[in-house]
This record gives structure tokens, C-alpha cells and sequence, in this order.
């Protein structure tokens, strides 16, 4: 029988099945292989029914269905049970076959799995997998690490799966080796606890501070959105850009002050309700700095050709903006801010919104990667105008 699986998932809880689903809806047969096999019958009778999904109940069969270069994915408890199984795995595996470990493993265990797999030939992934069983079946965060050589034999799996941005660029790329992926992740989630801790004073502040409700917190905490926080990165990129305007940056104690300063004087949810947070944040700066704010870290650019693309500005990154090739005709080069200190990175998109390229120099773009570029889209998207 010839092989025709293109990975093998063991583990087969909540998280392993929607990866399993995630993967077959993006065109990937999966092998699914449970230690308990009759769960391996509930799925296919069940959640996998219909699918492209081929059930195992034993590892031999499970390395029999896969194309090489054989890749295995456990989804199982961290700790004792992934050395198990790695162990389980080695005899019906061969070089150059992948094994990986997409639990929450402690990532100096992962560095120690790594250099034992590959003794013994193989190649090894430890990877984070952030998003819970929504984010597994509809688009994790994936956080790969490990034997470098695997990568590219896994990458077109976990890139389709995961998470995208808006520019279409997934949530997944290799982020070193031994246990660099599951190290990441750990920093991944001290960050969600921090968040979830962050959350959790605010609500005791509202709740038991101002008496307020779920439904009042909600409409008050809303306010404070993502259009602030650009405001705020805006402000915070510019103070350090141009240092001679002298603006004042907001750091972690001044959004403190405003917090209060927005809650001042309020006993109740009838005393917050409409006071408007965006006039408190910005009231920050003065008008003439507010001023220097909007002309030289914009929120919108306005480019040659006449449009105006909004800016995304982040606090470790360059700022950018998102067009698809038609949008950027006339626009030879590329958009600076800042006083011409910063430029702009462009994401460049199909018609269809895919990513095609990333930039700092459009004029190079229009002279030596256009033409290619073009050659290959005009057959994919022929209504759309190619200059």
C-alpha cells in the first residue's frame, strides 16, 4: 500500500482532534493514533466523519500510512509521557524522520529530546501552540524550535494551520534551535497571565471600587481600545524619533494617572458612563503637540497617488502599512515620517489580500521585483488592472 499521509497526530484530547480537523481542512491527510484506541474509533465515528482523516490503532500502522520524510506530532501530557512515546516511536522510524512535541513542555527538556533524537539519526521539533481549542481548530499561534533540517519539511503544514494577520502573514515561523520554540512559548504565556492578572485588578478596582455591574464594566473598559493604544505608540515613537520636540512619552505610571484621572470623583456607573476617554488620553500634549503628533507620526499617510493608508505603529517594530500592487501605482517611493528620519515598511498584496512582499524601498521594488511578480499574478487575477 503506498503511503499517502502527510503527518501523523497522536493524542487525540480535545486540542490533538482540532489540529487533526484543522489540517484536513486545509487539504493534509492526517493519520489520527490515540494510546487508548478506542478513542481513535470515537473520532472517526464522530468529529472526523467524512473527512480525509485516516484512524490507526496501532503505531505500525500509523508509520505505514506516511510519506517520507515520516512526521509524527504528539499532542500528549508534558514530562514523562512525550519520552515515552518518543521512545515507542524510535524502532518504526528511520533517518531523517521528524518527530514533534506540540505540548507544553519545560523547554530544557526539549533542548535534552532534541540532541537524543537526533543521536539516533532523526530530527526533532518542540513546539509551542498558543490559542486553546478555538485557536487549534481555526488558526493557532505556532512557535516551532528545534533540529533546523526539519523545518522546511514541516513549515507548509504549520503555516497553513495557523493564525493569520491582517496582511495574510501566518502566526508561525522557526524561532531557533534545541528548545527555543518551547522557550518562547513560556515567555508567550507569562505575557497571557500577566494580561489575565492586569484584567483581574481592573475588574476588582470597577467591581468593588465603583460598584459597578459586568454590563457597566464592559461598556467603560470598551473605550480604552485599540485606536488609544495606536495613539499612544504613535506618541511614544515619536518622542524617541525626534527627541528635539521634547514630547512627552506615556509609560506605565502615566497610564496609571490616567486611568485615575478618567475615574476621578465617580462613586457609581451613572458617574463613568460618558466621560470620553480618547479627550483624557490626548489632553496629554498640548494642541501644538498634538499638532507635531498628527504631521509627522500620522495615522493615516497620504501618498502621491492620492490615497491615504492607515499607519500601524508598533513598540518593537518599524511602522507599516498594508496595500494590495494596484493601490501603490504612482507611488515610486517609499513614504517616510518622522522629519524623513523613518521609513515606512510597505506590505505589498495580491488583489486577493495574500502577502507578496515586504519593503523599505519601493523604488527597488518597482525596478527589480515588479516584472516577476507581475508575470505571475496577471494569469491568477486577469480583471485586475497590470500596468
Amino acid at each position: 500500500m503506498e503511503p499517502k499521509a502527510d503527518i501523523a497526530l497522536i493524542g487525540l484530547a480535545v486540542m490533538g482532534q482540532n489540529l487533526i480537523l484543522n489540517m484536513n481542512d486545509h487539504g493534509f491527510t492526517v493519520v489520527a493514533f490515540n494510546r487508548t484506541v478506542e478513542k481513535v474509533d470515537h473520532f472517526m465515528a464522530n468529529e472526523a466523519k467524512g473527512t480525509k482523516v485516516i484512524g490507526a490503532h496501532s503505531i505500525e500502522e500509523m508509520v505505514a500510512q506516511l510519506k517520507r520524510p515520516r512526521r509524527v506530532m504528539l499532542m500528549v501530557k508534558a514530562g514523562k509521557p512525550v519520552d515515552e512515546f518518543i521512545e515507542h516511536l524510535l524502532p518504526h522510524l528511520e533517518p531523517g524522520d521528524i518527530i514533534i512535541d506540540g505540548g507544553n513542555s519545560l523547554f530544557e527538556d526539549t533542548a535534552r529530546r532534541v540532541k537524543y533524537v537526533e543521536s539516533k539519526g532523526l530530527l526533532y521539533i518542540g513546539t509551542g501552540v498558543s490559542g486553546g481549542e478555538e485557536g487549534a481548530r481555526h488558526g493557532p499561534s505556532i512557535m516551532p524550535g528545534g533540529s533546523p533540517a526539519a523545518w522546511p519539511h514541516v513549515k507548509d503544514i504549520f503555516q497553513a494551520i495557523a493564525a493569520k494577520v491582517d496582511n495574510g502573514t501566518p502566526c508561525c515561523d522557526w524561532v531557533g534551535e534545541g528548545g527555543a520554540g518551547h522557550y518562547v512559548k513560556m515567555v508567550h504565556n507569562g505575557i497571557e497571565y500577566g494580561d489575565m492578572q492586569l484584567i483581574c485588578e481592573a475588574y476588582n478596582i470597577l467591581k468593588n471600587g465603583l460598584g459597578m455591574t459586568a454590563d457597566e464594566m464592559h461598556l467603560v473598559l470598551k473605550e480604552w481600545d485599540h485606536t488609544i493604544e495606536q495613539w499612544i505608540l504613535r506618541l511614544n515613537s515619536l518622542s524617541k524619533w525626534c527627541p528635539e520636540f521634547e514630547l512627552p512619552p506615556i509609560g506605565d505610571e502615566d497610564r496609571r494617572h490616567l486611568i485615575e484621572q478618567i475615574c476621578h470623583g465617580a462613586i457609581g456607573y451613572k458617574d463613568i458612563k460618558d466621560r470620553e476617554v480618547r479627550g483624557v488620553v490626548q489632553s496629554w500634549l498640548s494642541h501644538p503637540q498634538r499638532e507635531l503628533l498628527d504631521k509627522h507620526a500620522p495615522e493615516r499617510l497620504s501618498l502621491a497617488n492620492g490615497r491615504t493608508p492607515k499607519v500601524s505603529y508598533e513598540a518593537s517594530n518599524p511602522p507599516h502599512i498594508a496595500m494590495r500592487i494596484q493601490e501603490l501605482y504612482d507611488v515610486m517611493q517609499t513614504p517616510k515620517i518622522a522629519l524623513g528620519r523613518v521609513p515606512v515598511l510597505v506590505h505589498i498584496l495580491t488583489p486577493g489580500m495574500k502577502p507578496v512582499q515586504v519593503t523599505q524601498d519601493l523604488a527597488n521594488f518597482w525596478r527589480e521585483h515588479y516584472p516577476r511578480i507581475k508575470s505571475e499574478l496577471q494569469r491568477r487575477y486577469p480583471k485586475h488592472e497590470w500596468r
